[in-house]
């Protein structure tokens, strides 16, 4: 593989070589888009539903930030994360193995012009936007409930772009490492269920005990929450700055990892 470098770690030589793979990704999704968001969107809502409707009714409501929501709004506020980080995640885990590892596309698409440097930024980019097409829809159905109407809501579609990539860039990190489907368990397993309960989706991080809070506070799912739920309380963000420059450290070191990791795959 000539075109991989001899120094894993240099600094990633980007191109916009990336946007015909990207291209690609996406004409072969639109002949199964349908099912695709069915099943992206399906899980997601029967959660909001199961635990806003039916838990929601026994919870009523909860006090953040000094005033009483309903329970359904606090879920919804967080599960909209956590949608965004799991199309992304299934995206670079699943679909990015199969394109790299069981049908070869990668090395075919290497045989054109392209470096492996853009293949990935281009399953990283395309991974985020199938995350930020999920969580759209779902956010629609939530309006649509009546869930939150307020117009700060726009501010959360960058926001859910950058949770996106970020986890789309860490899910490379065990893509690059994976031999095969089966190692993806101890990614969700051990990495995102956790990160799942640690980060106030369905209850405050004020429970959870001091030096666990401590390290929740720093989750990147936790400061995309903490960025996302004020929007649909009509509210703008406490520390906007540094929850983004948190989400945005994430996603450089992860893709960095996760792309020295897959020239090392390459390169043996």
């Amino acid at each position: 593989m000539s075109q991989i470098q001899n120094n894993i770690w240099a600094a990633p030589r980007l191109s916009m070589r990336w946007w015909p793979v990207f291209q690609r990704n996406w004409l072969v999704w639109k002949k199964l888009a349908i099912p695709s968001l069915v099943g992206n969107i399906a899980e997601p809502l029967m959660w909001l539903v199961a635990f806003g409707y039916g838990l929601g009714a026994l919870v009523g409501q909860i006090e953040l930030g000094g005033e009483k929501v309903p329970y359904i709004l606090y879920l919804a506020s967080g599960s909209i994360c956590m949608s965004a980080m799991n199309a992304a995640t299934f995206e670079a885990l699943y679909s990015a193995f199969s394109r790299m590892h069981v049908q070869k596309t990668w090395d075919g698409i290497m045989n054109a012009p392209v470096r492996l440097d853009d293949v990935v930024l281009a399953e990283m980019l395309w991974a985020a936007f199938k995350a930020l097409f999920t969580v759209t829809a779902i956010l629609g159905v939530m309006l649509a409930l009546g869930i939150s109407h307020s117009w700060k809501l726009l501010g959360a579609w960058p926001v859910l772009l950058g949770v996106g990539i970020t986890f789309s860039c860490m899910a490379l990190i065990f893509n690059a490492l994976a031999k095969g489907y089966d190692f993806f368990t101890y990614y969700f397993t051990l990495f995102l269920t956790p990160m799942m309960f640690l980060s106030g989706i369905f209850f405050p991080r004020e429970q959870l005990p001091g030096f666990v809070r401590v390290i929740a506070d720093w989750l990147p799912l936790s400061v995309a929450v903490d960025l996302v739920r004020p929007l649909f309380l009509d509210r703008w963000p406490d520390q906007p700055l540094r929850h983004v420059l948190v989400l945005a450290g994430f996603a450089v070191v992860s893709f960095w990892v996760a792309l020295a990791l897959t020239r090392k795959r390459f390169r043996s």
